[in-house]
């Protein structure tokens, strides 16, 4: 059995990035414990607290779908993580690691568009950091339809070299982004059920499969 830790900014990130591999690795028997950092919707015009707490009890039937074992939901603020010191958020990820002992951790890509993607992408990098004892032996990080891809060209962007085959997962992870209903939008929105579906086709065509969830390789250690 592996463990694995699931670190996300927003409630439906960890589904949007990572659903299919999240489902494939708890029918495999692997343990999956999800965190979400921020609240995910208070920055939006007139949400209410009642919005807030709609959106987690979306997340909790969300993992539920894919078979995580845990989900913490965090309250850093949606879309400020810029104003939280990176040594809070550092810290609040180190007691997470501290406390599931992951082997795999999946987190966001350091160049998405969103700035709450950026800074988390940085705090668990550093709080991952191979220091003697660390338990972490491999991160990846995934692609967030209508963020990375929209960040444009740069020398850093999402360049893929590590492929999860979800063929049989990808069903899974659209039944579990059906319980963040509120947070999908209509086709051909990149958040469309249609346009992650897609994405998925063509992750696995590109490597001659049916479907796939993409990554980029930050560490892998073989012990």
């Amino acid at each position: 059995m592996t463990s694995v830790l699931v670190i996300a900014a927003h409630p439906d990130d960890e589904v949007l990035g990572c659903g299919g591999t999240i489902a494939r690795h708890a029918a495999q028997g692997d343990r999956v414990d999800v965190v979400i950092a921020g609240e995910g919707v208070m920055a939006r015009s007139g949400a209410a607290r009642s919005d807030l707490e709609d959106l987690r009890e979306a997340a909790r039937r969300a993992n539920g779908v894919l078979g995580a074992r845990s989900l913490a939901l965090h309250d850093f603020p949606d879309n400020k993580l810029d104003s939280v010191a990176m040594l809070d958020i550092t810290r609040f990820v180190e007691e997470h690691v501290q406390k599931n002992g992951p082997e795999i951790v999946y987190t966001h890509h350091w160049s998405d568009l969103n700035s709450d993607h950026t800074r988390l992408s940085e705090c668990v990098l550093t709080a991952c950091r191979p220091t003697p004892g660390q338990t972490v032996r491999r991160i990846l990080c995934f692609e967030i339809p209508s963020s990375t891809s929209w960040r444009g060209p740069r020398s850093n962007s999402f360049d893929p070299d590590w492929f999860v085959d979800i063929s049989d997962t990808l069903s899974t992870k659209v039944s579990a982004l059906n319980e963040y209903a509120h947070e999908m939008r209509e086709f051909p929105h990149a958040r469309s059920q249609e346009a992650i579906t897609h994405l998925a086709r063509w992750r696995g065509a590109s490597v001659g499969i049916l479907a796939a969830e993409a990554f980029v390789l930050v560490r892998n250690l073989e012990t």
